[in-house]
């Protein structure tokens, strides 16, 4: 299978105001493979978030290394257009990662006016966008609030694949969501996926959910990856302490 993001020896430290360090992420390696749904869990604190946020080029890692597409990173971000239009991210929190002040329209229109799309083209892509996500077109003069929160990250969904990006982060992209919308929203993600030949990162607490989404599954403990396999597998024989803690809470 064909590499598309290879992560080396990646670390990152944060330090508070009061010049105390926190290591979130240490020394954790992996690949992700062109196709494929990598599920990465753990629960708060794990370095979940922090590893996406590196992906995306979002913070910088005080060691290690990251390609895409066998290209390092800190060379793909001094062309951001160029990075984003490989990766994007549907965020926890969809009402949160729109414009409150926007129509969904709007912000779905944003990164093609940023690649300079015509007023037509953009309204036509924005309509295909929705539908494509299983929203009509009149979603796009609605506001975030206005809207619940299954069709609202539908519409942060339909935002993110705007210029059809080859790999998509989901960063907890369920957790705020009923377990009916849970459900609906990761049978788009297998349909999306399968339509738009995409390779997803899924980004979660929960290992049931992740079984029934993901090809194969990091576990995540205090910033190292402490388990790594199928999610069957993992479920039916997890080998760390700290998996079958986590197993405990959600199964």
């Amino acid at each position: 299978m064909k590499e598309i993001i290879k992560v080396s020896n990646l670390s990152k430290t944060f330090t508070t105001r009061k010049n105390d360090k926190t290591a979130a992420v240490r020394e954790v390696s992996f690949v992700l493979n062109q196709g494929e749904t990598l599920g990465l869990v753990g629960e708060s604190g794990s370095g979940k978030s922090t590893i996406a946020r590196l992906l995306m080029g979002l913070i910088a890692p005080d060691r290690g290394e990251i390609r895409i597409y066998d290209n390092d990173l800190k060379t793909l971000k001094k062309n951001p257009l160029d990075l984003y239009s490989k990766i994007q991210m549907v965020f926890q929190n969809p009402a949160e990662s729109f414009d409150p002040r926007k129509t969904l329209g709007d912000g779905i229109a944003e990164p093609l006016k940023n690649r300079g799309y015509s007023k037509q083209e953009i309204e036509k892509r924005v309509v295909e966008l929705l539908e494509m996500c299983g929203l009509t077109a009149d979603f796009a003069a609605k506001t975030p609030a206005s809207v619940s929160g299954g069709q609202c990250q539908r519409a942060a969904i339909a935002r993110a694949l705007a210029v059809q990006p080859e790999i998509l982060i989901c960063d907890e992209a369920t957790s705020s969501l009923d377990v009916t919308v849970q459900r609906q929203i990761i049978d788009l993600l297998v349909e999306l996926k399968n339509k738009q030949n995409l390779s997803i990162i899924f980004i979660s607490h929960n290992l049931a959910l992740v079984q029934m989404f993901c090809d194969r599954v990091i576990v995540l403990y205090n910033g190292k990856i402490v388990e790594e396999g199928e999610p069957d597998y993992i479920i039916n024989n997890p080998q760390a302490e700290y998996t079958k803690l986590l197993l405990d809470s959600v199964l």
